[in-house]
């Protein structure tokens, strides 16, 4: 019984230390990104708001993301080891983490959508056992957010590829493929990244791979030449596209990338693309099979990077900072253009996949009056105090372009002014902002401690029904920054960087390995 209550308290550790410390690596490649962006940029003003966001985490023991991701275990085990034991204890771990707001809950029944509310459900958490010959277990995390395990991308050879052509089935169709799963993804998958690849396989094994290699260090050296040198080659050439953090544009775009290679069917030839984003949260820990106790814990090599009492660059100056206290007039919003930095204070309320697919619906009528109003698009992690009342424990941006089929119909149906998310949105949601008076708000992906010190206060909640992430919240905030990236003229920053990260893409289609 104590080996069983001792490795559960190990595990909770590990997820606690997974969602809200990022590793030494981690850090130390965020660092080198931060030293090379051009000051006064709205990429320097986002990795300033990044580094703050990692040191509030830490500070508070509080999920660095407001989306703790699917929890996804690899374990290690000597021959003779109980691993249902094991497995049990992850998913006791992962409940009371849950219920502790370490981590958020993201359990949702695919059927009927239904939240499980503590990451327990069917097929979750994600736990993958090998047994091994060493005389102590391993247990490896890896907490990877619905943003970038969106863009995530997977390529069959041969392939025609937008801006790089042919991709034939040899090293140079392998690096087309790899560049074009970093263009792809822009700011949506919360640049700058890190990818992981898996060449061969069948489709499930080579994600498989691709994810494994996530679990290298950033600064390790591939075994094989080949794929060292591709993988040098692939952050040096993606940081010449000019996505930049949060595809603001900018100097940093991929911060890591590490490829794994297997075996094949002749007749298959998969490139497969795990994407990271910057809020890389993996760990791993050895312990103690007869003891359950934590014996050494992976990823403490190097100096580990701090991010305290830095300074912090100035907004751009080429565009104003605006104060918007809602309900807002639509006179306001079209004095707004791409690159203003506002300000809100007031209220505004969270929606998200359910509260859009909701709203939707013929006939439905909003539970709160959102004429003029902000969304936010962003599924907190909640918790109650001892009064019982709900706070708020992080609450960043989730990825804006799910919501495209709805939200423009959604704005012009309740009269909403200002949508405020991450990644941009498409053609359809720009129309409709620039024909009812609308602006897209783009607030830093990840920074969910930074924007939780924002809320004052939770005011109220309505549709519960669709469990917390995809409940609507009715926020109180004050200081709460995010950029103009799309305005009320038809103008987008994210259409803009896509077609000129293209063109950059296009450059790197001649023949090199």
């Amino acid at each position: 019984m104590a080996y069983l209550e001792t490795l559960e308290k190990s595990l909770y550790d590990l997820v606690t230390e997974t969602s809200t410390n990022l590793p030494k690596d981690v850090r130390r490649a965020i660092k080198t990104a931060k030293e090379a962006e051009n000051a006064g940029t709205r990429a320097a003003m986002s990795l300033d708001t990044i580094t703050t966001n990692i040191v509030m985490a830490e500070d508070n023991v509080s999920p660095i993301c407001q989306d703790t991701g699917l929890p996804t275990f690899k374990v290690y085990t000597p021959v003779g080891v109980n691993q249902i034991e094991i497995k049990k204890a992850i998913q006791n771990a992962i409940a009371s983490a849950t219920g502790d707001a370490k981590l958020r809950p993201n359990s949702v029944d695919s059927l009927t959508g239904k939240n499980s509310g503590n990451n327990i459900g069917a097929g979750l958490p994600v736990v993958k056992f090998e047994q091994w010959e060493n005389d102590y277990i391993t247990i490896k995390l890896i907490l990877k957010g619905g943003g970038c395990e969106n863009k995530n991308i997977q390529y069959s050879l041969p392939c025609e590829l937008e801006g790089l052509g042919r991709a034939g089935r040899d090293l140079d169709g392998i690096r087309k493929c790899i560049l074009h799963s970093v263009w792809q993804a822009q700011g949506q998958g919360c640049s700058a990244g890190f990818i992981g690849v898996g060449i061969g396989g069948d489709r499930s094994a080579g994600y498989d791979l691709a994810k494994e290699q996530l679990f290298r260090h950033v600064d390790d050296v591939n075994p094989i030449e080949d794929l060292a040198k591709l993988e040098q080659y692939i952050v040096e050439k993606s940081n010449t596209f000019g996505v930049g953090t949060m595809g603001f544009g900018g100097e940093a775009t991929l911060l890591g990338c590490k490829i794994g290679v297997m075996d094949r069917l002749p007749a298959s030839f998969f490139v497969s693309v795990a994407y990271n984003c910057w809020a890389y949260r993996r760990m791993a820990i050895d312990i103690n099979p007869e003891t359950g106790e934590i014996i050494n814990w992976h990823y403490q090599e190097g100096e580990k990077i701090t991010f305290r009492d830095e300074e912090q660059t100035a907004a751009t100056t080429d565009n104003k900072v605006v104060e918007l206290v809602a309900p807002i007039t639509e006179e306001q919003i079209r004095e707004l253009k791409v690159g203003d930095v506002v300000k809100i204070s007031g209220r505004m309320y969270t929606g998200r996949d359910a509260i859009h697919h909701h709203l939707i619906g013929e006939g439905v009528e909003a539970p709160v009056d959102l004429n003029g109003q902000i969304i936010y698009h962003c599924g907190p992690v909640m918790a109650k105090d001892e009064a019982g009342n709900w706070t708020v424990k992080a609450a960043g941006p989730t990825t804006s372009i799910r919501e495209e089929p709805y939200q423009g119909d959604i704005m012009k149906k309740f009269g909403i002014r200002a949508v405020m998310g991450k990644g941009g949105m498409g053609p359809k949601t720009l129309a409709a902002l620039k024909e009812h008076g609308g602006v897209y708000l783009n607030a830093i992906g990840g920074a969910a401690q930074y924007y939780a010190d924002c809320i004052k206060s939770v005011d109220g909640v309505d549709l519960m029904e669709f469990g917390i992430p995809e409940a609507m919240w009715h926020l109180s905030v004050e200081g709460f920054t995010a950029v103009v990236t799309m305005d009320s003229h038809g103008n987008s920053l994210h259409a803009d960087v896509e077609k000129s990260s293209l063109e950059k893409l296009a450059s790197h289609a001649e023949r090199v390995f």
